[in-house]
């Protein structure tokens, strides 16, 4: 059976999602309200009512009782409805998913499985068939029980609205109850993909059809008007509900009748965790050092100083990198531009590069040594690939053997020091992304530095982030820089690879691309990516990265500049203590305590 991939552009956006939550955080954010609410604002409770905040800090809950996070909101809310397509944290989608909507299963980032949490097990019964049971002691806040018709219910609305999960249908034929506590999902047999829709199974809120279909009866099954529904008291499964908000905090509380204190054995330390809408960055990080936030999503620059400040600050990994890598920030070149059209040139850019000079003064040493590869130098992505064989191919910063590799294709410098191959002048090339982004900024200004020296001309183009979607989607770039599927998923690293490398679909230059945007094609590439995801055996699915990743190291469609966190978990133990790291034996990932399997951190810590 061959598989046929078609990708719709809110998939792309979706699978992109982790890069929105951990690629631009070192961002300053647009500027939002004060930081303090001023006298008689009103604020909101849930249910609609409306009461004026006393002077200082309105519904202010118990320290000693209360989790405070950052970087996940940075404007005022405007409302709770995961179908609105911009909802509030913690309703924000992919990113605290746990914590009041929760999904089938959660994912690991340590080890890239799947756990269970309202779904108990699934298995393929045949190869298009995903056989899911679900939790019988599973309850919405309201008290009525979760079923097999509330996940038929959230599937159906992603084939009939165009909602965040409606791209999972190019892949599914059909979602039906088997029961009150079983669902089969039926894949398309046409376009079979089983690594997207295991994909689905830990990204989907699970939505109450009870509450639901009575705001699609109220709006006359009208999107544009159910995207109107503040829906301000959510009704979900998770472990909590919301409490309070206004414009610089969003707070909610702990549901002591949780369903879920059978399957964790107690409910979460933390009564109610609250989001404060900081400003900007600094504004977040001096909260954070001082002990205001306990948990931080943010970019915070060279996080050691403030546990050397003497600060109960800590990250994940004690050392460098101090994060677990999620994602892989690269640049892209355009495939059809004179000059980057030849695989030596790219080889020789990417030999010329200093990533550690990268890591050290854009990410703030964040990334490990770079070991380029379509997987991630972790324990769920490396085992796709035999390391020993793409050794050969894997290139390091070597700038006398990069200006070797272009003399000896002739590619002789002029008076100018810039090389001249087959009549073609090896630059100015320019060089792209968004004006801001500064991790990305530095690191650009880091490649144009580096090529000098091997005779190839790059200058930086920073412009304004709308332009640069537009440049990357129609291939209006000579060079720019993107983050290829970033995130861990039941789809990495085939996702990663698919992004970069398959030419299927993907539409000419001056046309609108959402994948591949330089336009790189090789047709064993795409038969391999096609292949994939229709393979179970773990020796043959090895085979088969390997021989994707050797492809792509000798055609070198893109160079990953970097590796960055998914999420930056930053915690401060002032408060609250007993935060996972690495090696404590607790197989808890660093998902900031509330996406996916990081929830199981609020289990453990305590003050």
């Amino acid at each position: 059976m061959k598989l046929k991939i078609v990708l719709r552009p809110m998939f792309i956006l979706l699978l992109a999602a982790s890069f929105f939550v951990a690629g631009c955080q070192s961002v300053t954010p647009p500027p939002t309200a004060s930081e303090t609410p001023p006298p008689n604002e009103e604020v909101k409770t849930p249910g609609g009512s409306e009461e004026p905040a006393p002077q200082g800090d309105a519904k202010a809950t118990p320290r000693n009782e209360t989790l405070y996070v950052n970087g996940l909101q940075w404007g005022a809310p405007t409302n709770f409805n995961l179908l609105s397509g911009n909802p509030a944290f913690p309703i924000n989608y992919g990113n605290s998913r746990e914590l009041v909507y929760e999904t089938l299963f959660m994912v690991n980032q340590l080890t890239g499985e799947l756990e269970p949490l309202l779904g108990t097990k699934y298995e393929w019964t045949d190869d298009l068939n995903l056989r899911i049971e679900l939790n019988q002691d599973a309850k919405w806040s309201d008290g009525k029980p979760f079923t097999s018709d509330d996940v038929v219910y959230t599937y159906q609305l992603g084939k009939k609205y165009d909602i965040n999960w409606s791209s999972f249908w190019t892949y599914i034929e059909d979602v039906t109850a088997d029961g009150p506590q079983t669902v089969n999902i039926i894949l398309n047999k046409d376009n079979p993909n089983k690594l997207t829709v295991l994909d689905s199974i830990e990204i989907m809120p699970m939505l109450p059809k009870h509450v639901w279909e009575e705001v699609e009866k109220k709006a006359n099954n009208d999107l544009a008007t159910i995207r109107k529904e503040v829906n301000e008291d959510p009704i979900g499964t998770g472990p909590y509900k919301m409490y309070f908000y206004n414009d610089q905090k969003i707070t909610i509380i702990r549901d002591d009748n949780y369903w879920g204190q059978a399957l964790f054995g107690k409910l979460p330390a933390p009564k109610y965790i609250t989001h404060v809408i900081y400003k900007d960055n600094a504004a977040g990080d001096l909260a954070f050092k001082s002990g205001q936030v306990d948990v931080s999503q943010q970019f915070i620059p060279q996080v050691w100083k403030m546990w050397e400040g003497g600060a109960p600050v800590k990250t994940y990994i004690k050392e460098a990198p101090y994060y677990v890598p999620g994602s892989m920030p690269s640049i892209f070149f355009n495939m059809t531009k004179e000059g980057l059209d030849n695989a030596d040139v790219r080889r020789a850019i990417a030999m010329a590069i200093d990533y550690g000079k990268i890591s050290e003064l854009a990410i703030s040493g964040y990334s490990a040594p770079m070991e380029p590869s379509l997987t991630l130098n972790t324990e769920a992505e490396a085992k796709y690939v035999d390391q020993a064989a793409i050794k050969p191919l894997q290139w390091t910063t070597d700038v006398e053997a990069a200006n070797a590799l272009l003399d000896s294709i002739g590619a002789a410098k002029g008076k100018d020091g810039i090389r001249v191959l087959n009549g073609t002048r090896l630059g100015p090339f320019e060089i792209e992304c968004p004006y801001g982004w500064s991790d990305w900024n530095a690191a650009l200004e880091i490649v144009a530095q580096n090529a000098k020296a091997i005779g190839i001309e790059i200058r930086t183009k920073f412009p304004e982030a709308p332009v640069w979607t537009n440049d990357l989607q129609t291939g209006k770039f000579d060079i720019i820089m993107n983050t290829p599927a970033g995130g861990v998923s039941p789809s990495q690293p085939w996702n990663r690879a698919m992004t970069i490398m398959y030419s299927k679909g993907v539409a000419p230059m001056g046309e609108m691309a959402f994948y591949n945007w330089g336009r790189y094609k090789n047709d064993q590439a795409d038969a391999i990516i096609e292949k994939i995801p229709t393979i179970s055996d773990e020796a043959e699915l090895k085979a088969l990265y390997t021989e994707l990743t050797q492809i792509w190291l000798k055609d070198i469609p893109s160079i990953p500049l970097m590796y960055r966190p998914w999420v930056f978990d930053t915690v401060n133990e002032s408060v609250w203590k007993g935060f996972p790291t690495e090696g404590d034996g607790s197989n808890i990932p660093p998902q900031i305590s509330m996406d996916g399997a990081g929830i199981k951190s609020l289990y453990q810590i305590h003050n």
